[in-house]
């Protein structure tokens, strides 16, 4: 393609198909813009001389109005209500009745155990203080007994069992390891070269000398009566 062929403008477009386009644009395309104008106009208009001042209006002759009813009507009085009903008497019980209550129930236990629990922990440990760290010290001495007596069996059962497999378990399994080494292994390599020695040519011989005749002959005999394919 040459320079002069890229140059060239475009022929125009016929002069049946301008006219159907321009026709399409008139009939369609523009009646669509119009409408579309005029809602976009209504819109504007609707916004700025209808919903802002309805707008405005609701909020400051309805919703203004009801927020300082309920402010005033049911806020406030629930706020007096909480203060005067709930929160002073709950105030005045606990200043009255609980706190004296607790502070007696504190000094009545205080006293209880001044004067009840300690002289009587005192007066136990007196009376059975003695008895009471002897027979600590009998546990004690009891347990430390025990636990000697534990451990003392404790090694034995080890030093017995280290004798028993010293003496008993190491030389049994030595002879089966010596026996198997030098007779079960022995017996076995020489089974497996009398096996291969004996067997193993017999099976050879058998197999190419007589069953795979026998099976050439079979397959060529039903071949012969048509039983096989």
């Amino acid at each position: 393609m040459t320079g002069r062929d890229t140059a060239r403008p475009e022929p125009p477009p016929h002069p049946l198909v301008a006219a159907f386009a321009r026709g399409v644009a008139l009939v369609v395309v523009l009646p669509v813009r119009l409408v579309w104008e005029l809602l976009v106009a209504a819109g504007r208009w609707l916004r700025r001389w209808l919903l802002s001042p309805l707008g405005r209006a609701l909020r400051a002759w309805v919703l203004r109005p009801l927020a300082w009813l309920a402010y005033h009507l049911v806020w406030v009085p629930l706020a007096w209500l909480a203060r005067h009903l709930v929160r002073r008497p709950l105030s005045w019980v606990l200043r009255t009745l609980v706190r004296p209550v607790a502070r007696l129930v504190v000094a009545a236990v205080d006293l209880l155990i001044r004067h009840l629990l300690v002289p009587l922990v005192r007066l136990v440990g007196r009376l059975f203080g003695p008895a009471l760290r002897a027979l600590g010290r009998g546990l004690w001495w009891l347990l430390r007994l025990l636990w000697t007596a534990l451990s003392a069996a404790w090694r034995l059962a080890g030093r017995i069992l280290r004798a028993l497999h010293r003496l008993l378990l190491r030389p049994v399994v030595r002879a089966l390891s010596w026996a198997w080494r030098h007779t079960v292994a022995p017996l076995g390599r020489a089974l497996r070269a009398a096996w291969r020695v004996t067997v193993t040519p017999a099976a050879r011989w058998l197999n190419a000398s007589v069953l795979a005749p026998v099976r050439e002959a079979t397959r060529a005999l039903l071949r012969a009566l048509n039983l096989r394919p």
